[in-house]
């Protein structure tokens, strides 16, 4: 239940807003933060939570190299924010090797990634930071080889021409890159269902890991014929994980068994730890366990495929690829592996040696996608031995792209990871960024970090309160620079009015940097501040550039004439054209365009910074290329083959393009105003790169 507010609040004019009966403590705050929503096609399912914050100048750390020491951001949380998500039982591959549905994935759990090295991926493990459910509509994405991907529209999987989403936008000349018929998916393809721990699965593991590993001793029985009976049992072995299945699985069969190091740890070798059971009637019992089938079922198979590989198996990892291989001297072994191989299917070859003992290999074929339906329909314990970390993407799995069917509702997950993507049912998803810092207010990562807006209601009191204090030095304080402050949500709350106030009253410094228009609406208080300046983003006058990487924001022709009118009201206004993107808006046609409309505006300035790719910008900006501009793939690997920056001569041919540093168009006369105290204006001062996306 609502009451409908008929009076303005202080700071909130909004005159269809509601507040609600219900209020929420978020941590880090001792009230109780105010609820509220209203009426509006941009809000619908939003709730907006007031909170008083404690303070409001926030110090930037010199690790930045931004020329500012401190920013305010009023806001917490995006409306705008993108939206990845599938359907709740879709297989995510575990850093163990095994699979969890994803509905079942929880913040912490290690998983499997991916990272770009040159010009390849490679599995890595990596963890989920944040994990959420929302409801939207699911598409089925059908392969080729029978893969089925469920998820939502906004999606996105790596196909062979970089990442593209489930769906394109429903109009418009440049749509967003999304999957056709034409593309090819990147990974392994389904996942294999893991094994029923039946009986027979048991029994199957046991005799594959005794027989391949244990000391079994043979006594002569007194029965005609004469029957050899097992008198006791000791399989050795230095992972623990096969012991302890191996002694659960006696147990659930009345088997009684004993744990002993078999052999001490030395200079080359691992400690070895076994189980031991010299009962009688315990080792009657497992020779009843482990002896061969006559109509062995597919759960025995299994079973026996996964303890024959925790005895005697190996998986040789590296950059092409692992390689399975299963020995054993005894022929009969050898013989019972191939056999159950053949019967799912699995290709492979026998690798003898010229050991006197008879030793032979069983080596799989087919390549990863083959090892991991191994690993997952037949589930060894040895997770050691399940390991793909460092191995190259890639397959030979038929993922060509057959179907893709808009069904229901439903509700869906999605995670955030470290690598920003994840392998779900055999194919590399993306993931959505920035999420986990919702979290920490205890809110969900995902609809919430879109519909759960914390509004600091109480940024322009503290702004006044904290700008003067006689400590303050006055130092530059920057908008703009986390979040925009011009977001659409500030022309209801208007709470920069008030942050404006308080730095023209104080005589601060500042600046403000964003991408929206909507900064006009204060341009009477810009006037009244000694010492302000403002920078418009304007990276590209391109319209399929701007659609594909600045899809929701305003345009950039709009943005200009918003500088034009600044300047003309004496208010100092530039330009960063950043980042410069060598083949993408670097056209000195390009450029020296928006230098003579931003002349024409009276831009006291425009800076042009090069592209530089640190850290996770690096892996985003590139699989945005590999969709937006494949062809321009090569000479980013070039340029970028030894770090975040591009090359010396490559960033001075770009800073020619708009003059050295930046250039700074001649006064012409209110456009360098002086300020109360008799000190210029200053010429904007832009950080060093706004976002690339």
């Amino acid at each position: 239940m609502s009451v409908r507010l008929v009076c303005e609040h202080v700071f909130v004019r909004w005159k269809n807003l509601e507040i609600s009966s219900e209020a929420a403590r978020l941590p880090g705050y001792s009230e109780p933060a105010a609820i509220r929503t209203f009426d509006a096609p941009e809000a619908v399912d939003v709730r907006f939570y007031e909170i008083r914050a404690k303070s409001i100048l926030n110090r930037v750390p010199k690790a930045s190299r931004m020329p500012f020491e401190w920013t305010i951001n009023p806001y917490r949380g995006c409306t705008h924010a993108c939206k990845f998500c599938m359907r709740g039982d879709t297989p995510i591959l575990l850093a163990d090797g095994r699979t969890k549905p994803l509905a079942e994935l929880r913040v912490g759990d290690r998983i499997y990634g991916t990272v770009r090295r040159g010009r390849y991926r490679y599995y890595a493990v990596t963890t989920v930071d944040a994990h959420w459910a929302t409801r939207k509509h699911v598409y089925r994405v059908g392969l080729e080889d029978g893969t089925s991907l469920f998820a939502s529209g906004d999606h996105r999987f790596l196909s062979d021409r970089g990442w593209k989403h489930v769906a394109g936008t429903e109009h418009g000349r440049w749509r967003r890159a999304h999957l056709t018929f034409n593309n090819k998916l990147i990974g392994t393809g389904a996942f294999a269902p893991p094994p029923a721990e039946s009986g027979a699965y048991r029994r199957g593991y046991l005799c594959g890991l005794l027989r391949g590993d244990g000391h079994i001793a043979y006594r002569e029985g007194d029965g005609v014929p004469r029957v050899r009976e097992v008198r006791s049992v000791r399989p050795a072995l230095a992972d623990l994980e096969a012991l302890a299945r191996s002694k659960r699985y006696l147990a659930d069969a009345g088997v009684a068994s004993r744990e002993l190091v078999s052999h001490a740890a030395g200079a080359r070798r691992r400690e070895m730890n076994a189980i031991s059971s010299c009962m009688r009637d315990g080792a009657a019992r497992i020779g009843e366990l482990i002896g061969w089938p006559r109509r062995p079922s597919d759960d025995w198979c299994k079973g026996f495929l996964a303890g024959i590989f925790d005895a005697e198996g190996s998986f040789g990892g590296g950059p092409g690829g692992g390689v399975v291989r299963i020995a054993n001297t005894d022929r009969l072994i050898i013989e019972w592996t191939t056999f159950c191989l053949r019967r799912f299917g699995f290709a492979h070859v026998i690798e003898t040696t010229p050991n006197p003992n008879g030793l032979q290999y069983v080596r799989l074929l087919g390549g990863l996608q083959a090892q991991l339906r191994l690993f997952h329909s037949c589930d060894p314990a040895i997770t050691r031995k399940r390991t793909i970390e460092g191995t190259a993407l890639k397959s030979n799995a038929k993922l060509n792209v057959v179907s893709i069917d808009r069904l229901g509702t439903e509700d869906l997950y999605d995670i955030t990871t470290g690598t920003g993507d994840f392998v779900a049912n055999g194919v590399v998803s993306h993931n959505c960024f920035a999420r986990p810092t919702h979290t920490y207010l205890e809110f969900n990562a995902g609809r919430d970090f879109e519909r759960e807006i914390v509004v600091k209601v109480n940024t322009p009191e503290l702004a006044r309160a904290e700008l003067t204090r006689p400590s303050w030095k006055r130092h530059h304080v920057a908008l703009g620079t986390n979040t925009d402050p011009y977001q659409w949500v500030e022309k209801r709350y208007r709470l920069l009015p008030g942050v404006w106030e308080a730095m023209r009253d104080s005589r601060t410094p500042c600046s403000v940097l964003t991408k929206s228009p909507l900064l006009l609406r204060d341009i009477d208080l810009f006037k009244q501040i000694p010492n302000f300046a403002a920078n418009l983003s304007v990276p590209t006058l391109d319209e399929k550039a701007w659609r594909a990487s600045e899809p929701h924001t305003p345009h950039p022709r709009k943005r200009i004439e918003a500088i034009a009118e600044l300047n003309r009201a004496g208010i100092p206004a530039g330009v960063l054209i950043a980042p410069l993107m060598p083949g993408i808006n670097d056209d000195p046609r390009q450029v020296e365009k928006i230098l003579e409309l931003c002349g024409e505006a009276g831009a006291v300035s425009i800076g042009g910074i090069c592209l530089h790719l640190r850290g996770e910008v690096r892996g985003i900006f590139m699989d945005w290329l590999r969709s937006y501009r494949p062809d321009l793939v090569p000479r980013y690997e070039r340029l970028y083959a030894r770090g975040a920056y591009a090359p010396t001569a490559e960033r001075n041919r770009l800073a020619r393009l708009v003059g050295v540093g930046a250039r700074v168009f001649p006064d012409e006369g209110n456009r360098q105003r002086r300020a109360e105290d008799g000190s210029s204006a200053p010429v904007p001062q832009p950080p060093e790169q706004t976002s690339l996306f």
